[in-house]
């Protein structure tokens, strides 16, 4: 498997980390606020974050998130049309720069949410906690949104993008609804239950149509984690695995050390293993530690840098090949 480290477009004290525990491949938000380049529809500002990359001894294997103002697209609003036409561009440049990777989610409004930055966890750490009581009652601006409409606009998006990934040779992984609720603040979301995936996938049937296995919510789903995995890799259908874990369910939940949770994480990876899965695995919502800011819950350094040393030490001892 190949491990994959979440990275910002520039250089910074995380890049030279990741390389230091060996991380070969880079993941990447290019979202022009993240940034200060044009979104990556345009391939030259692509092209130059993707040389960073290079030059310090990653390969950039694959973006994550919105890359740009995905709103128009998941609402159905008027200037989809323009915006569908820019994603598939940044596919076609994705495939033209050998970019075999991308993870999307199509929560519309509210992107992955937690109600608490700043819980405390093993050792006064700092975790992240979402509990649906703490969610304010009150509509955003987009109102109430159906789960039938929200369905309608996926499948409108996802059948124009989707021949273009293929043609392009660009793997889409569809990222689980965060938290998978039916609905936050009137908006319904759709990934939030692990026969969605397969609606959605039918939708547009590619091979170049799969999922971004977040193991975390899909327990969070209450499904049995281990056999959707293999459901999903049986039809190769697992492109890219998120490994982390939370205890509490959908509706209340703490992230946890990868250490400290409840799931048997050494047999999911091994499971991945065994399934034949060769694809990269990356660390994900990690507690802040001692020293450090908490300016980004979840994705501060040092959480980061023990989750990967317990992901190298248990796929050592399981003789799982490290890429």
């Amino acid at each position: 498997m190949k491990l994959a480290e979440f990275l910002p477009a520039a250089p910074n004290r995380l890049w030279q980390l990741a390389r230091q525990m060996g991380v070969r491949y880079a993941i990447c938000k290019c979202a022009p606020e993240l940034t200060g380049l044009n979104p990556p529809w345009d391939i030259d500002a692509l092209r130059t974050i993707q040389r960073r990359f290079t030059d310090a001894g990653f390969m950039l294997y694959g973006l994550e998130g919105d890359e740009f103002d995905m709103r128009r697209i998941k609402l159905g609003l008027d200037g989809r049309d323009e915006d569908i036409d820019r994603y598939c561009q940044m596919l076609r440049n994705m495939g033209e720069l050998g970019i075999p990777l991308l993870c999307y989610n199509f929560m519309a409004g509210i992107g992955w949410h937690r109600t608490h930055g700043d819980v405390q966890t093993r050792g006064g750490a700092l975790t992240s906690r979402f509990d649906v009581a703490d969610v304010p009652a009150t509509l955003t601006d987009a109102g109430e949104v159906s789960e039938e409409r929200m369905w309608d606009n996926y499948a409108y998006f996802i059948r124009r993008v989707m021949p273009v990934a293929e043609k392009a040779g660009v793997r889409m992984g569809m990222h689980p609804d965060d938290p998978p609720l039916p609905k936050l603040r009137g908006i319904a979301r759709i990934l939030y239950k692990p026969e969605n995936f397969e609606r959605a996938m039918s939708l547009a049937s590619s091979p170049n149509n799969g999922v971004t296995f977040c193991q975390a919510n899909f327990k969070l789903m209450g499904c049995d984690v281990a056999a959707w995995a293999r459901r999903f890799a049986g039809q190769g259908k697992i492109f890219f695995v998120h490994f982390r874990d939370v205890r509490g369910t959908a509706e209340r939940f703490e992230e946890t050390f990868h250490d400290d949770g409840p799931t048997d994480m050494p047999a999911m990876l091994e499971l991945y293993h065994d399934l034949g899965y060769t694809g990269p695995v990356r660390v994900d919502h990690v507690p802040t530690m001692a020293g450090e800011s908490n300016e980004q819950p979840g994705y501060e350094s040092l959480g980061r840098l023990f989750a990967l040393g317990y992901t190298k030490g248990v796929m050592q001892a399981l003789k799982i090949p490290i890429e």
